[in-house]
């Protein structure tokens, strides 16, 4: 019987390994890679899928948090296999002001270990498992969230992010 590649996770990586390369557009097609924001915090936050009913209270919480995550020297960036005109929908109708990345082929979501087979109502599929990486200026892991619960999700990542200054 051949085996599927598509069901094999990556291993997510470990707090103090140097975080994984990214090269992703954003809402506006411009890419970004993880070197464009070397000197600064980087949270990056992976989701499921934009404009649903934990992605959107996760996004308008750090939406809601920008301004003190900027106090800290943190950027966001959030990661979901939708396109590009998705995101850039999703921002606009929530008043998103930060980076999102369109990983249509998941090539990054499957870096980080996040493109898993998930399990709903029995039925099996591959999909997001909303997960946080805090990336330190120098590029490495610093800290990550495994399974966020999505309303208070900000004010724990800026907690630490005031933990570690």
């Amino acid at each position: 019987m051949p085996t599927d590649t598509a069901n094999t996770a990556t291993e997510m990586p470990q707090i103090g390994q140097k975080a994984p390369a990214i090269k992703l557009p954003d809402q506006a097609d411009k890419q970004h890679q993880l070197k464009d924001y070397k000197g600064k915090w980087i949270v990056l936050y992976f989701y499921p899928k934009d404009d649903t009913s934990g992605c959107t209270k996760q996004a308008c919480g750090f939406r809601d948090h920008l301004s003190q995550l900027g106090k800290q020297d943190a950027v966001v960036l959030g990661v979901s296999p939708d396109s590009s005109a998705s995101h850039e929908k999703f921002a606009a109708k929530f008043g998103l002001p930060f980076t999102l990345l369109a990983d249509t082929e998941k090539a990054v979501c499957t870096a980080y270990g996040v493109w898993q087979q998930k399990s709903m109502y029995g039925r099996k599929y591959m999909g997001v498992v909303r997960t946080t990486f805090l990336v330190d200026p120098s590029g490495k892991i610093a800290h990550r969230w495994d399974k966020v619960k999505p309303a208070d999700h900000a004010q724990e990542v800026l907690a630490k992010l005031n933990e570690t200054r």
